[in-house]
């Protein structure tokens, strides 16, 4: 870290500091700078200490000054150190007393990370606290409680003082006030402090900020507030905030405090407002606070698992394993409790009562613990998969379609879709995402594709047979749709028509307001208010009145609105919590929001549920979906908003290390989303900061997940298959889910650390200096082919071939695309059915002008997406992009043998 200061004052003269004090704010990414700016001030004050005087000790007064007023503006928001210990710290620093002043700041600096994920109930509160303090060994989990009013500083300390004689060694978590005076100045402690789980409003706040902010933060917030608040009402204003509190972190606990009038104001904040108290009621709101922590912290399947393990029992049912019972006593595999420990053996039991409830027919923790996932997630209801997002489509299509139902379905989605669509009976009419050809995988399927295929069907008058349209949220490159429009556009075309968003990678994506806006139940809560709104029948009958008599291309041109009388919202959405957050593997979930559940699908999900669900679940994946569910509902926010930035660093890193961007380029928004599908221009928008974020997440039909960091290799000379394996897993142990022909993917997730990501960028520079000297010592031989492996990953390979069509047998006429894939599947099972060509053999059938039908799956690996699937046409533009794919996986595809068709005049 030292360093890091000393770069710092390095490459920044005395005048560029001093610039750059007059440009300080309260900025959008408070936990970076705040952490950062208590490091570098112990850092520069250690420095200083011993260098008395000369152009150092100027520089360093500078770095010192310019940490103090970043810390002067942030510690406002916090409850700990409070802002009066910056201001000590500044008087000591002014007065030249730098040893007392590092005394301070070396303990705040050491429990940054501390204060950061809410551990530790006291914090640093002046210079009478030592380093030892008893405080920071409180191990209890502490939160802060945003309190938002008008009060002279000495009434706050006395506030402070009363809440705090209500504390309790039982309490089982500690929380202290961080008081704001104003509107923006609650939504800004909102925005940039993550430790806060409760927001406790009082009718005296003021409505504006007197501090200043960056441009990035001041920008978001005026985005966020919207309509002037000035000249509202007294319970408008109140009614306006808690709304606001609400958009940006849904997960937390509101209260109003209320002198005269509360039971008035009862009658209109109920809604908003876990309880409404008088002013003197402290003690009731310091319990009610606690209680709905409590609500959220409580983990009833994890909490009852523990409570298991803990009872003596004997065994006499399944499962020898249980409690250890074939292991502990055994010569031969005790290391297997060695390594797995006590508890997970103790955990392990086929029963399902005393508390454990079963999975098929929950009835107690199980059900408890779907209920709080479902609030979490913002769904209507939600169950438990265990074993995999692959199973949860399977149960979302089997329950939902039956045989003969038309589904649109990108071609490029998961595996599990294609198969369990086939199984289910399914017409597949397939969609083709746009190609991104340079680097061999595809983005999204653009919304007017979508629309072009189901007006398709209205014209073929089979529009009544089409049940679900299936899309992949994000895909796994990181692009994300505009969820709400393409529901709201395809329901004004069909109104019953069933979503199956795929978030198998978005898990998280609920737990920050930029993200959650484009998450399917995020989205279809915004659609069903929006329904309710006084004018929004209106505007759909003016719409109705204007595409009446238009064709088509209107239809396709214009943004469609559903009717909201006719419209049913049938939203699914399946994710693979362990992918993103804190599960076991194949730990998943499947949300929905779905007007029809109770009389349309109930019954037809609960057996499709029992159909692919095990009778012997895991209860440790249970277990942990429901403590990963404790954790975004308490510390999502900030986990996600890290992930996103770490992220943005790794980009910056390479955009701007000389030797990096020699070899490596970071994809953006220009590479993966073509400029039909943008309005902002932003190459990374995050990078630019919270409001040009939010900008591109509100406008742009397409967006780029920012936790994403797809990066170009080509330059190398080495494929990403290559790369994987031979670099970055065998060299240096870096394990990445993804590679392209010239690209490989990694992604922060929100495990993921500082260290990680400096340990990441140290590995890529090693790379990029072993090039660098193997390029030294090539001979001109060895050059050229060097030279020519770099022009082939640079250049773009044959176009990625779109979906030919399904043969004339199995579709239904030429207006309509759809297939009968499941009879095409089955034909193949005969022998007799079904031959196998070569590839030059194939190559010259489909020249030839000759009808060659694929007998099964054709799936590469990488890109991932099948090629052929049963019943399609083969044509020649899917033969010669296998041809130039050196990739070690093609399932479906025996070298031996070669294509697996069906007979040729059959």
């Amino acid at each position: 870290m030292q360093e890091v200061v000393v770069s710092i004052m390095e490459n920044n003269s005395v005048e560029e500091l001093l610039t750059q004090e007059n440009e300080i704010g309260v900025p959008s990414s408070g936990w970076r700078a705040r952490s950062d700016a208590w490091e570098l001030l112990f850092f520069a004050i250690k420095q200083r200490l011993s260098q008395p005087g000369g152009a150092s000790a100027q520089i360093l007064d500078a770095e010192i000054h310019r940490s103090l007023q970043l810390l002067h503006a942030l510690e406002l928001y916090w409850a700990r150190p409070r802002s009066s210990v910056v201001a000590e710290i500044q008087r000591l620093v002014d007065s030249e007393q730098f040893e007392a002043a590092l005394a301070l700041v070396e303990p705040i600096s050491s429990h940054m990370t501390v204060i950061s994920i809410g551990q530790g109930a006291e914090g640093v509160e002046g210079a009478e606290e030592s380093r030892e303090s008893t405080a920071w060994r409180d191990t209890r989990p502490h939160f802060e409680v945003l309190y938002v009013d008008d009060i002279p500083q000495s009434d706050r300390l006395a506030l402070k003082a009363d809440m705090a004689a209500h504390r309790s060694a039982d309490d089982a978590f500690a929380f202290e006030l961080t008081i704001v005076p104003s509107f923006e100045d609650a939504l800004i402690a909102l925005v940039i402090n993550p430790t806060i789980q409760a927001v406790v409003l009082r009718p005296g706040f003021i409505d504006f900020t007197i501090e200043k902010l960056s441009r990035d933060l001041r920008s978001y917030l005026d985005r966020l507030i919207g309509e002037p608040i000035d000249g509202l009402g007294p319970v408008q204003r109140i009614l306006r905030l808690a709304d606001k509190a609400t958009e940006l972190r849904p997960e937390l606990d509101l209260y109003l405090v209320a002198g005269v009038g509360i039971e008035e104001l009862a009658t209109s904040v109920t809604k908003r407002f876990s309880r409404v108290f008088r002013r003197e009621d402290r003690m009731e709101l310091h319990l009610s606070i606690l209680r709905k922590v409590g609500e959220r912290y409580n983990a009833p399947f994890f909490q009852a698992l523990q409570e298991h393990a803990r009872r003596p029992a004997g065994v006499f049912h399944a499962l020898p394993i249980s409690r250890g019972g074939s292991v502990n006593n055994s010569t031969w595999i005790r290391d297997m409790g060695e390594f797995y420990g006590r508890n997970l053996l103790m955990a392990e039991t086929s029963a399902t009562s005393g508390g454990l409830d079963s999975l098929l027919s929950p009835s107690g923790s199980i059900k408890q613990a779907q209920t709080l996932a479902a609030r979490a997630f913002g769904a209507k209801r939600t169950y438990f998969v265990t074993n995999g997002t692959s199973t949860a489509n399977k149960i979302v299509h089997q329950a939902l379609i039956s045989p003969g139902d038309v589904v649109l379905v990108d071609r490029n989605c998961h595996k599990s879709h294609h198969y369990g669509l086939m199984m289910a009976g399914a017409r597949l009419a397939y969609l083709d995402a746009y190609p991104l050809d340079e680097f061999s995988f595809y983005g999204a399927v653009s919304l007017e594709s979508i629309k072009r295929t189901l007006l398709d069907y209205r014209r073929a008058g089979r529009l009544d047979e089409v049940k679900m349209i299936t899309l992949t949220n994000c895909t796994f490159d990181g692009i994300v749709y505009d969820v709400q429009r393409v529901m709201e556009e395809c329901l004004a075309i069909k109104p019953d028509l069933i979503f199956l968003w795929d978030e198998a990678w978005f898990a998280f994506a609920g737990f920050h307001p930029v993200y959650r806006r484009r998450t399917a139940m995020a989205a279809a809560a915004a659609i069903e208010e929006e329904f309710h709104e006084h004018s929004y029948e209106q505007r759909y009958l003016e719409q109705q009145a204007l595409l009446e008599n238009a064709d088509e291309s209107a239809w396709i041109t214009t943004r469609l609105i559903p009717n909201p009388r006719a419209t049913r919202l049938r939203v699914y959405a399946t994710q693979s919590t362990h992918k993103t957050l804190t599960s076991l593997r194949q730990g998943s979930m499947i949300h929905i929001w779905d007007q029809d559940f109770t009389h349309l699908s109930d019954e037809s999900f609960h057996d499709a549920y029992m159909t692919h669900t095990s009778t012997s679940p895991n209860y440790q994946i249970l277990a942990s979906l429901d403590i990963g569910r404790r954790q975004v509902e308490l510390e999502g926010y900030e986990l996600v908003q890290r992930q996103a930035d770490l992220a943005t660093s790794v980009a910056q890193a390479v955009a701007r290390h000389a030797l990096l961007k020699k070899y490596f380029r970071v994809l953006n928004t220009r590479d993966l989303i073509p400029n039909e599908y943008r309005v902002s221009d932003k190459p990374m928008p995050l990078r630019d900061g919270l409001a040009a974020w939010d900008e591109a997440w509100r406008t742009d039909e397409f967006v780029v997940d920012p936790s994403r960091i797809s990066l170009h290799i080509g330059l190398t000379g080495i494929d990403g298959d290559t790369f994987k394996h031979d670099y970055l897993m065998d060299q240096y142990g870096i394990q990445v889910n993804k590679t392209s022909r010239n690209t490989a993917l990694f992604m922060t997730n929100i495990g993921t650390s500082r260290s990680a990501v400096a340990f990441l960028i140290e590995v890529l520079v090693k790379i990029a200096h072993d090039l660098d000297e193997r390029l030294e010592q090539m001979g001109p031989s060895e050059l050229r082919q060097h030279e020519a492996r770099v022009q082939e990953l640079t250049t773009s390979p044959p176009p990625l071939p779109h979906f030919s069509r399904f043969a004339d047998k199995y579709r239904i006429d030429d207006i309509t695309i759809d297939g009968d894939m499941r009879t095409a599947h089955y034909e193949s099972y005969k022998l007799e059915n079904c031959e196998y060509v070569m590839s030059e053999r194939l190559a010259e059938l489909v020249l030839s002008g000759v009808e060659v039908v694929a007998a099964g799956f054709v799936t590469p690996y990488p890109p991932g997406f099948p090629v052929l699937v049963p019943g399609q046409v083969i044509t020649s533009d899917v033969i010669e992009f296998m041809s130039v794919l050196d990739t070690r996986e093609i399932h479906g595809f025996d070298p031996n043998q070669g294509y697996r068709i069906f007979k040729l005049g059959e």
